[in-house]
């Protein structure tokens, strides 16, 4: 697979969380006790996981977004992980007296997640960096959906440069949502592009979100592939790999990271998406949430066995 030498800089634009993950045999029911047979502390959240997945497949990634204050422990917790990975997270900004988003996650048997998460309100008071500065260098912003309220602008000026937008929708989105409109690549999981749409099956869905904006539109949809449409409105369809899946947890983010990488380094779209499944894919055989991120190389040799 041919890429540039030169790593592209992309732009990550989201709210870290910090995630404790207990796997279970089955989710308890609503008034009982389980017990864990593992627990990890990982960090995540949206653009997070895939800023990860971006920097393990060879990206360079800046971060951008509220944390909580500087003596919270979360917030230090994920700032040395996000080291770590090779993250820049110079435009990270901290707001006193706010705490960094924690979640409780329960993953079974079979590799399915299930959530609790708190945001501290106080985070979306957020004032990014000026724009030169967080532009500067920059082939792809990658922004979480519930994130528009304070980048915006910053996406606007990012669209008016030439820079692609992309929006990973992991929620229903108003249709008055400024990131609609401003987006030039739109990918919604399944369900959030239906109830977005108010319409139950993701092709009309597509169609209907069409209309609304010039955005590239594509659906997720975990073992059944990739919905979207192409440049002259038609449905087409990119296979998800089989693989048996023990942990779900962060597909999605990872899919949007590689999804971004690869269209950063000028590969069109479809290469993009496959590319993309290819990396959810090999994530999903692994526990970790987005941690368990794979590397470029095991993902070049998994679609090298698969052509």
């Amino acid at each position: 697979m041919a890429h540039s030498a030169i790593a592209p800089r992309i732009l990550c634009i989201g709210i870290p969380v910090r995630d404790l993950t207990f796997r279970v045999e089955a989710v308890p029911e609503r008034g009982s006790k389980a017990n864990a047979t593992h627990l990890a502390e990982i960090c995540g959240g949206n653009a997070l996981n895939a800023a990860i997945a971006m920097a393990r497949l060879g990206g360079r990634v800046a971060f951008a977004g509220p944390m909580g204050d500087a003596l919270e422990t979360s917030s230090g917790f994920i700032l040395e992980r996000m080291a770590a990975e090779g993250i820049e997270t110079g435009h990270i900004v901290r707001i006193p007296g706010a705490t960094t988003p924690v979640s409780a996650i329960i993953i079974d048997a079979s590799g399915e997640r299930t959530l609790t998460i708190y945001r501290d309100p106080a985070l979306w008071s957020v004032k990014l960096s000026d724009a030169d500065e967080l532009l500067a260098g920059c082939q792809a912003v990658l922004v979480e959906s519930r994130c528009g309220a304070f980048c915006i602008d910053l996406c606007t000026e990012a669209r008016r440069r030439g820079i692609p937008v992309v929006v990973g929708v992991d929620r229903a989105m108003e249709l008055t949502d400024g990131l609609l409109t401003v987006a030039s690549h739109l990918l919604f999981a399944s369900e959030q592009a239906q109830e977005t749409a108010s319409v139950e099956d993701d092709s009309e869905a597509l169609r209907r979100l069409a209309k609304l904006t010039p955005a590239f539109l594509a659906a997720t949809r975990g073992p059944r592939g990739t919905i979207w449409l192409d440049e002259v409105g038609q449905l087409e369809e990119t296979p998800a790999f089989p693989v048996e899946a023990v942990d779900t947890l962060g597909a999605g983010d990872v899919f949007h990271g590689a999804f971004t990488l690869r269209l950063a380094e000028r590969g069109s779209v479809r290469e993009a998406l496959r590319f993309a499944a290819a990396a959810a894919a090999l994530k999903c055989t692994r526990h970790g949430g987005g941690m368990a991120a794979p590397q470029r190389i095991e993902v070049e040799a998994f679609l090298q066995d698969r052509r």
